[in-house]
């Protein structure tokens, strides 16, 4: 079995020492997405809180930059690239975040934190409109860069 990298040889949970590994350039992009309510999302345009498709990608940017504060593992990076592309479909609001880095360790996390937070802050927005909104398939979507091979994966339509 694989050894795993976070945890010591007594199994106590460490940071990864990347030190010794090379800065590349390495991306990763990521989903979420927000079940809303047709009746809902017709109302978007209205919300008394000021628009919820942009606050929610500022909301997404900002959380990537604050990663490693979140995620106790994580290392800080400096973010090249931190981006948040928010859509409305059908049944819901699509979040596509993506980040990027020079760095030696990869920024799916940071995708991913992005992703999280701006379908939570989409909930947030329209709480007051419908308490049944869900937050559903957060996941990677893709990651460029370092050793390993790079990871695409074919987004769900909806």
């Amino acid at each position: 079995m694989k050894k795993l990298s976070h945890f010591d040889a007594a199994g106590s949970p460490r940071m990864v020492d990347v030190s010794a590994k090379p800065d590349t350039l390495r991306t990763a992009r990521a989903h979420a997405f927000v079940r809303i309510r047709p009746a809902v999302l017709r109302r978007l345009p209205e919300n008394p809180k000021g628009d919820p498709l942009e606050i929610a990608r500022i909301a997404g940017i900002a959380a990537a930059k604050k990663t490693a504060e979140l995620i106790p593992l994580c290392h800080p990076l400096l973010l090249t690239h931190a981006g948040v592309e928010v859509s409305v479909r059908r049944n819901g609001v699509e979040i596509v975040a993506s980040a990027a880095t020079l760095a030696p360790t990869g920024v799916e996390m940071e995708a991913l934190t992005a992703a999280s937070v701006a379908a939570l802050t989409v909930y947030d927005m329209i709480k007051a409109l419908d308490k049944s909104v869900e937050i559903q398939d957060v996941y990677l979507l893709e990651k460029t860069g370092g050793k390993s091979r790079a990871f695409h994966r074919t987004p769900r339509r909806r």
